[in-house]
């Protein structure tokens, strides 16, 4: 493949990519949102107040989400939209990542390697702890 073509899909694709992300995250968010206005009104009201009696509520496993969503859990929806809109800047560093490979331009390559991998770091201990 000639390395015009390669520049044009990573040029071209990437924002196209990282805009459907960010679509697909919106309209996932807007639903949650609108289940949580319809079903569930005063589920954070409810929380907070278990919260603040010192009732903590445990952390909840990410199997469980999928099966909640079935149910139409807008907690759950909400939680998903939030995990998908974090895919929009992993995504965008792993395409400079690949570009800057492509380019052999190895001081950008070693440092968005660092970025990204900080970032998925992030993720996994965000989500453990």
């Amino acid at each position: 493949m000639p390395k015009q073509d390669e520049d044009r899909i990573l040029r071209v694709w990437t924002p196209f990519l990282l805009r459907t992300i960010l679509i697909a995250a919106m309209i996932i968010l807007v639903a949650g949102l609108t289940l949580t206005y319809t079903f569930a009104p005063d589920y954070y009201v409810q929380r907070y107040q278990e919260v603040r009696l010192g009732h903590l509520i445990g952390k909840e496993k990410f199997g469980l989400l999928f099966d909640r969503i079935r149910e139409g859990n807008p907690h759950a929806v909400l939680t998903i939209g939030l995990f998908v809109l974090t895919l929009v800047p992993l995504a965008r560093v792993a395409f400079s990542f690949v570009l800057f490979i492509r380019e052999r331009d190895y001081t950008y390559v070693a440092l968005t390697a660092y970025v990204l991998a900080g970032l998925i770091v992030g993720v996994l201990v965000g989500s453990v702890g």
